[in-house]
């Protein structure tokens, strides 16, 4: 039984996300504000977090910051608002989805189980990917860089692990959207983009000069070939 966390400071939203997920048979706790989801994720072992961006004291995209420190837990955001920036700034804080209110249960519903499925499908995927100055442990998920580790997020891990085990292979932002997101994933390419970005600042590549993840112009992303 997967162990979810949800919060937001509206109780009408919790009861209703609650209900719906528990009756997936998911294990639902909840809080109402950004600091004390933090001190729990950091104490107890949750399989997602569902976290509102507008949260009192600690906002959504402060506590996604703060649990990105500590734990690759997959994380959806929460929004109220359509305003691209906010999506956009919850993926460069490291949260792997987001849904915009208001939204149907069944949307976040599916959400969910896109990830989690992800994320047992990762766990099962065991085995090494070693290339020059590049170390991946899919059992341990670690990951190294000229022997220095490196803390990547869930879905970081996931890309740049089908990226690397595929040398030479150009993949379309679409294929990877499917790939790493999942078919029921509702976002849009760049999303694919703003992980990219963060991989490369996280493996030390020049944009300009990738070590790594070569981009294929008109297509989408590789890893390059040894």
């Amino acid at each position: 039984m997967a162990r979810l966390l949800v919060v937001d400071d509206e109780r009408a939203i919790l009861e209703l996300v609650t209900y719906h997920l528990t009756r997936e048979g998911y294990q639902v706790e909840t809080e109402e504000d950004g600091r004390t989801a933090v001190e729990r994720v950091g104490r107890e072992p949750f399989d997602l977090v569902i976290l509102d961006v507008m949260l009192p004291g600690l906002s959504g995209l402060e506590a996604c910051r703060a649990i990105r420190q500590s734990t690759d837990v997959p994380i959806i955001m929460l929004t109220a608002r359509k305003d691209e920036v906010d999506r956009v700034l919850g993926l460069e804080l490291g949260a792997d989805d987001y849904v915009t209110k208001p939204f149907s249960p069944r949307e976040l519903t599916a959400r969910v189980k896109a990830i989690l499925r992800r994320s047992a499908k990762g766990r099962e995927d065991n085995g090494e990917v070693r290339v020059p100055g590049l170390e991946i442990d899919v059992e341990r998920r670690t990951v190294q860089v000229d022997g220095q580790p490196i803390n990547l997020t869930f879905t970081e891990f996931e890309l740049l692990t089908i990226l690397a085990r595929h040398p030479g292979r150009a993949f379309t932002r679409d294929e990877l959207l499917v790939r790493v997101w999942g078919e029921d994933f509702y976002g849009d390419s760049r999303t694919v983009d703003v992980h990219v970005r963060h991989l490369r600042e996280k493996l030390h590549e020049d944009p300009q000069k990738p070590r790594f993840i070569e981009t294929v112009r008109g297509v989408g992303y590789r890893f390059a070939q040894p």
